[in-house]
């Protein structure tokens, strides 16, 4: 039995201080730090005494949620840049408010992009899916992966079988320091037990921004 964990990384700057979070490579607020470090002592207890693989974002808000992770399972996490934010294009750097004012196109299917220079939802799909790919067929039995909001909606769709034009008509929201967790069964069943569980950072307040 396989057990692969999300976790969508803590509060960032830019949940705080309006700006577009995308690829902008925001640090983790004092907040965010704190929470990264009630994720990661949790997940040891879950998985306290088991061999675990982590992959992570390398934007600095998923890396440094990460990084509470390795410090305490003691491993070297693996970055991957597949597992960035989708990327919004020139509004990256910009503040929400700029977004809403200059926006390009509405996006009201997978094919659509907000800026010219934006990732659609079905590049972003293109961009995982070796990834997901690769993860599902290796032997590792459990596995943790920290990215984003965006990102992890696309691999929860994955991982339930879905076309990638479901999300045309779906997809599944997200909390900031959310975990989920998700179970391949010896028989290939998939079950997702936990979808962004708040649990893990219950105590201390969070921030409910997506990416």
């Amino acid at each position: 039995m396989k057990r692969i964990y999300t976790v969508q990384h803590t509060q960032s700057e830019h949940h705080t201080n309006g700006m577009v979070g995308s690829w902008t490579d925001w640090n983790l607020t004092d907040l965010g730090k704190q929470q990264a470090d009630q994720i990661a002592e949790k997940l040891k207890q879950e998985l306290d005494g088991k061999e675990i693989i982590l992959y992570t974002s390398d934007l600095k808000r998923a890396k440094q949620t990460a990084d509470s992770i390795a410090s305490r399972f003691r491993v070297e996490p693996i970055v991957r840049k597949e597992l960035r934010e989708r990327n919004l294009g020139r509004c990256c750097g910009k503040s929400v408010q700029w977004l809403r004012e200059n926006l390009e196109c509405d996006e009201k299917t997978i094919d659509d992009r907000l800026f010219s220079d934006a990732e659609s939802r079905r590049a972003e799909w293109n961009r995982l899916k070796p990834f997901f790919d690769q993860v599902m067929a290796e032997d590792s039995e459990n596995i943790i992966i920290v990215s984003h909001g965006d990102l992890l909606s696309v691999f929860d769709s994955m991982f339930l079988g879905l076309e990638i034009e479901s999300l045309n008509a779906c997809e599944m929201f997200g909390f900031a320091g959310g975990v989920s967790q998700m179970i391949v069964r010896d028989d290939w069943k998939r079950i997702i037990k936990q979808i962004s569980d708040m649990s893990f950072v219950r105590s201390i307040p969070f921030c409910g921004n997506k990416n």
